[in-house]
């Protein structure tokens, strides 16, 4: 696993600061610029807002007595697509958007399902209850 965030920590900037170079040449540095900016705004505005949604569904799911266990996954997947955005870049742009908005999130949601289980059926995560 660590090996793994290694290589994510090393590859995705390099990628990032390529894809900049390029758009920057393509479009021009201040558009570039210009669009980080724009998308840190729309992604911090879209973050608020989904995580206010995502904070009264977990306070109604609790009222109601229900586990909230999806709502939290949402509150997990908005807390780090709002970071990314939060990021300049395009690759990681691109991930915070997708986590962000909720057709897009579902089936990501999924796919971390699947893999904890995964994980967990293996033993490599072990998850207590009280």
């Amino acid at each position: 696993m660590f090996r793994w965030l290694l290589l994510l920590i090393i590859i995705v900037p390099a990628l990032e600061i390529g894809i900049l170079v390029w758009a920057g040449n393509m479009i021009g540095p201040i558009w570039v610029v210009l669009l980080i900016i724009l998308t840190g705004v729309v992604g911090a505005w879209l973050a608020k807002k989904q995580g206010l949604e995502t904070v009264q569904h977990f306070r109604s799911s609790m009222s109601m007595g229900q586990l909230p266990q999806d709502t939290l996954l949402d509150g997990a997947c908005i807390l780090v697509g709002g970071t990314l955005l939060l990021t300049p870049g395009f690759i990681t742009d691109t991930t915070g958007f997708l986590l962000l908005f909720p057709l897009t999130r579902n089936p990501i949601k999924v796919l971390i399902r699947k893999w904890v289980k995964r994980r967990m059926d293996r033993g490599t995560i072990t998850i207590h209850r009280r």
